[in-house]
Parts: C-alpha cells; sequence; structure tokens
C-alpha cells in the first residue's frame, strides 16, 4: 500500500509507502553519498532528519516549510546568545535549539526527495538561509562577548569576526566550486567530480572542525567565558587551516579543468 501525494513543490504526483516506520526506512535506503562529511553530520544529524522528514510528510509539510521552521529554531536560538547573559542553562537551550534547526536543514531536502525532487527556488531558499546563519552564528558571539564582559581582553571580539570571515568565504567558494563543475560538466558533456584525496575515514576526521555541530555544541560550555573562547578559537584556527587547504585544492581542481 502507499499513499499518493499530489501536493510536492514541483507539482508533481508522488508516492510513499503507508505509516511512519515505512516512510524512514524508505529514506535511510536514498540517502546521498555521506562519504568523508564530519561523523556527526554523517551518522547523526541524518538520522533526525529523517524522523523529521517522514513526519512532516504524513502532516503535509513542503520542504519550503520545514527550511523556515529550521531557520525560525535556529534563530530563537542565536537571539537568546545576544539577548541573555551567558549562563549554563542558557548554553544548554542555545545548544538544543541549534542542533534542532540543523536536523530540521536535513529534513528539507529529504523531504523533497520523498516528494519526488526538489526545485530551483526551493535550493535557492535552502542556501539562502545558511548564508544568513553563517554570519549571524558569529556576529551574536561577537555581540555576546561585547555587552556580557567577563573579564576578557578587548582583542577575543577579533576570534568571531575572523571566523564570520572564514565560513562566509568557506560557504560561498564551496557554493560556487560546484557549480562551477556542474557548468563544465553541461559544457563539455562529462562529469567533473570532487577529486578524492583524503576522502574516506581521512577526510572524516580532518573535517571534524568544520560540522557545525561541532559549533553548536561549543554552546553547552557558554557558562564558562574562558573555556569557551579556548574551544571556540580553537575552532576558528582549525577552520582557517582547512579553509586555505581546500582554496588550494579547489583552485587546482579547476585549473586542471581549464586545461581539458
Amino acid at each position: 500500500m502507499t499513499i499518493q501525494w499530489n501536493m510536492s513543490d514541483t507539482g508533481e504526483s508522488t508516492a510513499a509507502p503507508a505509516g511512519y516506520r515505512a516512510i524512514v526506512k524508505q529514506l535511510a535506503t536514498a540517502q546521498k553519498s555521506g562519504r568523508g562529511a564530519p561523523p556527526y553530520s554523517r551518522w547523526v544529524n541524518r538520522r533526525f532528519g529523517r524522523l523529521f522528514a517522514a513526519a512532516a510528510f504524513l502532516w503535509g509539510r513542503t520542504p519550503n516549510q520545514v527550511t523556515l521552521l529550521s531557520a525560525l529554531m535556529s534563530l530563537a536560538g542565536l537571539v537568546l546568545v545576544a539577548t541573555v547573559e551567558p549562563t549554563w542553562w542558557l548554553g544548554g537551550l542555545v545548544a538544543f535549539l541549534l542542533l534542532l534547526g540543523y536536523a530540521l536543514d536535513s529534513a528539507d531536502g529529504q523531504l523533497a526527495r520523498l516528494r519526488g525532487g526538489g526545485t530551483k527556488s526551493g535550493e535557492w531558499l535552502d542556501h539562502v538561509v545558511d548564508a544568513f546563519k553563517i554570519v549571524i552564528f558569529h556576529g551574536v558571539i561577537l555581540i555576546s562577548l561585547y555587552r556580557f564582559d567577563a573579564g576578557l581582553s578587548d582583542g577575543v571580539l577579533l576570534i568571531p569576526l575572523g571566523f564570520m570571515v572564514v565560513s562566509s568565504v568557506f560557504f560561498f567558494a564551496m557554493i560556487l566550486t560546484d557549480q562551477l563543475r556542474r557548468i563544465a560538466s553541461s559544457e563539455r558533456g562529462s562529469t567533473y567530480a570532487k577529486p578524492s584525496g583524503g576522502g574516506g575515514w581521512l577526510q572524516t576526521i580532518v573535517a571534524i572542525p568544520t560540522d557545525y555541530a561541532v559549533l553548536c555544541l561549543t554552546f553547552v560550555i557558554f557558562g564558562w567565558a574562558s573555556g569557551f573562547i579556548v574551544v571556540y578559537g580553537l575552532l576558528f584556527f582549525a577552520n582557517a587551516v582547512i579553509l586555505i587547504a581546500v582554496l588550494a585544492r579547489w583552485w587546482r581542481e579547476l585549473r586542471t579543468i581549464d586545461a581539458r
């Protein structure tokens, strides 16, 4: 038995198995490759995303609605960072809201595939929300450090500013590189896949500092100002080093494509 669905974002009728568990099982067999993805994103977030996607399907929600709900959860957590003095309970609540938003961010794409495929406008909305979130994330940390001075030096304020630049460049360069690969594939009738490089387990381990979930979890110690700054600063340094490495790799890849 299947559920017939006639309200997909593509305007096409789609079908999915009846029952919540059956839908979750179908989604589990239709995942994109997680090779080289950070551990939490690969093994935890996608699983939570499946659960939310199956529920959203049964409740008649659309991928865009799930995207907006994800944005709302993330925004709620980030507003708390900027407006409430850091405490242990606040850090736990912020981490929960951000991770919930992250799981819903995974759910929208899975829901789109379940409903027969996504749309260009849906993909655009998802990326625009991500772009806002990247900047706001580090911006509210800067605001919090400035408003609720915990005896830290003014130089500490440079960390979220630098992290904001690194994260924004990383996101834009990743999206642009992927688009240029697609354009090259379309123009030349061949596939330009991501270079294997240090894929698999090595890349999974190296990518841990870039995992958005790791950043979210740092808020668990938000009430301990000096400890939070040390962990946050180390993540900034690691992300800056990784950014330099991947920019060099992407540049070489695109130069190779140009030479073909």
